[in-house]
């Protein structure tokens, strides 16, 4: 019998989240549209990122702005003026 648990994770050992990359889910759906924009735009561009950067940008803003993730200046997320 193993000490670990059911899946090999060790027990007892509180995980620590990493300090980006991930946030909270958006349960009430209140970015859908800027997220739906977004994957529109990927999916038309033959998923070249840069060419949806502003759809990005929005949906972030959104995430920021409903509290779904950390406030944070678009310029450390990659986004210049």
């Amino acid at each position: 019998m193993s000490a670990g648990g059911a899946f090999g994770g060790n027990r007892g050992l509180r995980p620590v989240p990493p300090e980006k990359g991930i946030f909270p889910l958006d349960h009430m759906h209140e970015c859908d549209q800027e997220k739906k924009d977004y994957l529109d735009c990927l999916k038309s561009s033959s998923h070249q990122s840069e060419t949806c950067r502003r759809f990005s940008k929005k949906y972030l803003e959104c995430r920021m702005a409903k509290n779904l993730m950390a406030r944070q200046d678009m310029s450390e997320l990659g986004f210049g003026n």
